[in-house]
């Protein structure tokens, strides 16, 4: 199975849902520390350049992959992964699972600012703390939509291509 964590940079939450997907991270819904927030890889090292580039993460405990990528403002990337997913099965002959999940609706404003400032304006000084403390009030949200992730990654629901929006996170 492959899992691929996507919102608009790819840099902030989706590095942390990869590294909570890994166990990179403590394995509960407690807040996230500084240090452990600016030690995930990719967490606010990405550009505009990387938007659209699938960034391998690592395999999990149970032999599945782990990816993340940024979409930008673009919501047709998810979709077209998924029509291009389908093609290879049916040209390929390949059962692969892959669940896309959306890790947007657990970004809270100020991480929002935050990422304005650093990623955009390359202001860090204002942005990686505004980063920081927003994802200190979002981290047990995207704990827990890894864990839904995981969970619809099991269901059989007869597809091989599951995209989950994570609305309930909002």
């Amino acid at each position: 199975m492959i899992y691929i964590y996507n919102d608009f940079g790819g840099t902030h939450t989706t590095s942390m849902a990869a590294a909570y997907h890994l166990n990179q991270l403590p394995q509960s819904e407690r807040k996230l520390t500084t240090e452990e927030i600016l030690n995930v890889n990719y967490f606010n090292k990405l550009t505009k350049k990387d938007a659209g580039r699938l960034i391998f993460h690592g395999v999990d405990e149970d032999g599945n992959s782990v990816y993340t990528i940024g979409r930008r403002r673009n919501k047709l990337v998810v979709p077209a992964l998924k029509e291009m997913v389908l093609l290879l099965e049916e040209k390929f002959h390949s059962n692969e699972k892959i669940v896309f999940s959306n890790t947007s609706p657990t970004v809270p404003l100020v991480m929002s600012l935050g990422g304005f400032f650093s990623r955009g304006l390359k202001i860090d000084f204002i942005g990686v703390p505004l980063l920081v403390l927003g994802a200190k009030q979002c981290c047990d949200h995207i704990f827990r939509l890894v864990e839904h992730t995981k969970k619809m990654g099991l269901t059989e629901n007869g597809e091989n291509v599951v995209i989950v929006e994570n609305e309930m996170y909002k």
